[in-house]
C-alpha cells in the first residue's frame, strides 16, 4: 500500500512531515532514482534518497517506534548543534541504529524538566500542534508576591506580541521569604511562553521546570540529565491523548515532579 512520501518518513522517525515537504520542495528527495514532488506517493520498499542518500533500509525495516522521557537540566540547548557550543540534549541520548530521535516541544536554556524524544515523526506533530491542545504542566517560581489581581489576569488572558495568552490553572505552592512559587498549566507552546506571562504582569521567573507533557509526568527518581524509555502502555497513552478532543481542565498534580 501507497503513502504520501512525508507520511511515509515522518511515521519512519526520518523528519516531520513539514521538514519532507519543504524537502521535496527543494528538490532533495528523489523515489526509485525520480525526484519527488508534493503529492507523490511511495511504497515502503520504494527506492528513497535524501540529498542522494539511500534511506531505503530505514523505511523498509524500520526499528519499532520508541519514546524516551529525559530531564533536561539547566545550561543545555534544545538543538542538535550550537554555535555557541554550549551542551545540547542530543548529546546524551542513546544511539538509534535507523530513525532518529526528534523532540517533542522545547525547553530554553534556562528551564529544566520534562523533554520527550520519539522516534514517531508522526506522534510528535500531533503533540506538538495547537489544535491538539496537550497540557504542558510547569513548577515556576517568581521573584516577588503577585496579588490576587495579577493572578486574576493571568487567568483571564493577557496580550503578547504573538497573541494572548493566558493560564489555565494556577495553583499556589508553599514559598520562601521574597519568592512566589506556582504551579501552571498551559494548553500550548509557544516560545517563552510562561516567563512571557509572568513578565507581561510585572513579575521575573527565576526558575522553571516542566513537571507534566500530556499524560506522561517527569519521574521523581530521574535525575538531570538522565533518560529512560517509556513503556508500551506509557506510549499508548500518550498517542491517545494526542488524538483526543480536550474536555475541560484537568486537576493540577501537587505531588508530580517533586
Amino acid at each position: 500500500m501507497s503513502e504520501r512520501i512525508q507520511k511515509l518518513l515522518a511515521a519512519a522517525g526520518i523528519g516531520s512531515r513539514r521538514g519532507v515537504e519543504a524537502w521535496i520542495e527543494a528538490g532533495r528527495v528523489s523515489v526509485n532514482g525520480r525526484l519527488a514532488r508534493l503529492g507523490d506517493r511511495a511504497e515502503s520498499l520504494a527506492e528513497i534518497r535524501i540529498d542522494g542518500q539511500p534511506v531505503l533500509q530505514r523505511v523498509a525495516a524500520p526499528e519499532e517506534h520508541a519514546l524516551l522521557v529525559y530531564h533536561k537540566p539547566v545550561g543545555e540547548v534544545t538543538t542538535r548543534s550550537d554555535p555557541e557550543q554550549r551542551p545540547t540534549v542530543f548529546e546524551r541520548l542513546p544511539p538509534r541504529s535507523s530513525g532518529r530521535w526528534i523532540v517533542v516541544g522545547r525547553l530554553d536554556v534556562n528551564t529544566s524538566g520534562l523533554l520527550l524524544f520519539t522516534t514517531d515523526g508522526e506522534l510528535a506533530h500531533r503533540l506538538m500542534h495547537p489544535s491538539s491542545e496537550v497540557e504542558r504542566e510547569y513548577r515556576v517560581e517568581i521573584c516577588g508576591d503577585p496579588g490576587p489581581e495579577e493572578l486574576a489576569r493571568l487567568r483571564a488572558g493577557v496580550m503578547l506580541e504573538d497573541g494572548r495568552g493566558a493560564f489555565d490553572r494556577i495553583l499556589a505552592e508553599e514559598s520562601p521569604p521574597g519568592r512566589a512559587r506556582y504551579r501552571v498549566l498551559l494548553r500550548e507552546g509557544r516560545n517563552r511562553e510562561v516567563r512571557r506571562l509572568w513578565q507581561a504582569v510585572g513579575f521575573e521567573v527565576s526558575r522553571l521546570m516542566r513537571v507534566r507533557y500530556g499524560s506522561m509526568v517527569l519521574p521523581a527518581d530521574l535525575r538531570p540529565g538522565q533518560w529512560r524509555v517509556a513503556n508500551g502502555a506509557e506510549l499508548a497513552e500518550l498517542s491517545s491523548a494526542a488524538r483526543a478532543k480536550p474536555r475541560g481542565r484537568a486537576p493540577l498534580r501537587p505531588g508530580v515532579g517533586s
